[in-house]
């Protein structure tokens, strides 16, 4: 049977039907060879989280544009530290006195922990610490959990990549080198099974069953790499540029008056600023033209640098610090959007997974240890435990508006002064305190300021 001529022209040569899908992104073709896809989230995970977290590393201990982004993102997450507002009054105030020893290794504080945590999981991935049996927090490389102990348990569970699960697949327990690998001298490589409870593991989860962490930086890794490489090239093109070289061209191959090192039938030499050199009749000067940088390199590169800023989730001002292009309106769009990511992983990752077992273990320690505030912890942990953790406040574009917008919201009761004064990082009872101690002060000394300061309220008698 013969087909219809349109027919035959649909087919084309091959006489074959052409095999269409209905989404482009599924289909196959020239425009697809070598591209890498993902048939398994988990599998790609435990294959490459290692790598990416060298790779990471790596790149924000040699790109400035990398370190850029890696300490945005921590001072985002962080600033000044999440606080915690008790339920249970006193408790927070005496939290804070514990603050200062929560290092165990005594570099930090505990909120500077939160940042160096905060800083290990966007560069590794994760980060680990250890709750020691005093209370307090010892900060370990990630690289100390065993990536290459993967086995099935006796009791019916399993251990993957150090990180231990039951058979109902909670985890239990991880498995960690007793010495941090690269130390010098003899170290240990014995492994120490750690309970769960004992260990803080921070990592944001993107997909289900994420046994590890992945580097923030995985998206961006190969194209920052490429940008360095670009950049540099550029550097060399300038400094080669630099180099301007004269040419002499003389008809009778002599020096044209010329003093220098003979290098076989060349002469090399060379003239100092403010030197007046006569060269006989018939000689030519040329000098190499030096190759400029063009335009369409410099949009290139920022093209460029603006997409590894997309990658890693920061604004592009933020990453390279060029506000050249910026105005109140762009700044206040880019960072609204970013904020909400930064409150999402502060409430979701950093006060979950790193401030509440903290918090938790801290109530217990002083409950065992018998403190008065502590009476009756053991019939009603729940109510102890009950916290808010007040992230550090953003200070916007234009930080008049922002302080009437905060006092219109106290004023609606839309906010509390306590959460606004704890989002700058004071206590309200210290504050009020200091307000009322310095307001004495004043009005002792006979002092009058501009400045309307608070009223105390008298209550009439009944």
């Amino acid at each position: 049977m013969k087909l219809p001529a349109f027919a035959q022209k649909l087919l084309g040569r091959s006489g074959k039907v052409p095999v269409l899908r209905s989404f482009e992104g599924a289909g196959a073709g020239r425009r697809w060879s070598g591209f890498a896809d993902m048939p398994s989230a988990i599998a790609s995970m435990l294959a490459s989280g290692g790598t990416l977290a060298r790779r990471g590393r790596g790149l924000v201990a040699n790109n400035g544009h990398a370190a850029s982004g890696a300490e945005a993102w921590t001072s985002a997450l962080v600033g000044t530290g999440l606080k915690v507002q008790a339920r249970r009054p006193g408790v927070a105030q005496t939290f804070e006195g514990w603050t200062d020893e929560a290092d165990a290794d005594g570099l930090t504080d505990f909120y500077g922990l939160q940042a160096t945590m905060a800083r290990s999981m966007v560069v590794s991935g994760e980060a680990f610490a250890l709750i020691l049996p005093n209370g307090q927090i010892r900060q370990i490389d990630p690289e100390q959990v065993d990536r290459n102990l993967t086995q099935a348990t006796a009791a019916g569970g399993r251990i993957v990549q150090g990180v231990e699960f039951d058979p109902a697949g909670r985890k239990i327990a991880f498995h960690i080198r007793r010495d941090q690998p690269g130390m010098p001298l003899a170290i240990s490589y014995e492994i120490v099974r750690v309970p769960a409870d004992r260990c803080i593991h921070m990592f944001r989860p993107i997909f289900p069953g994420q046994v590890r962490g992945l580097s923030w930086f995985a998206p961006v890794l190969l194209r920052m790499a490429d940008f360095d490489r670009a950049i540099d090239a550029q550097l060399q093109r300038q400094l080669v540029a630099s180099l301007l070289t004269g040419f002499v061209v003389a008809p009778n191959g002599d020096a044209g008056g010329f003093f220098g090192e003979q290098n076989g039938p060349v002469l090399q030499a060379g003239l100092e600023p403010g030197t007046m050199q006569v060269i006989p009749p018939g000689h030519d000067v040329r000098f190499s033209e030096a190759a400029p940088i063009g335009a369409e390199a410099i949009d290139f590169l920022k093209v460029t640098r603006d997409e590894v800023a997309a990658g890693l989730g920061v604004p592009s001002h933020v990453l390279s610090g060029d506000l050249s292009q910026a105005n109140y309106s762009s700044l206040r769009a880019g960072l609204v959007e970013w904020r909400r990511r930064v409150e999402a992983i502060q409430h979701s990752v950093i006060v979950f997974q790193f401030c509440r077992p903290i918090w938790r273990n801290w109530l217990l320690q002083r409950a065992l240890a018998g403190s008065p505030d502590m009476a009756g912890y053991f019939n009603n942990p729940a109510d102890f435990e009950a916290a808010k953790w007040i992230t550090p406040r953003f200070d916007w574009v234009d930080p008049l508006k922002d302080a009437e917008a905060e006092i219109a919201a106290i004023g609606a009761g839309l906010m509390s002064r306590r959460q606004a004064v704890a989002a700058r990082g004071y206590d309200i009872e210290q504050l009020d305190a200091e307000i009322a101690t310095d307001n004495a002060r004043a009005q002792g000394l006979g002092l009058e300021f501009t400045t309307n300061r608070p009223r105390t309220i008298e209550r009439e008698s009944a």
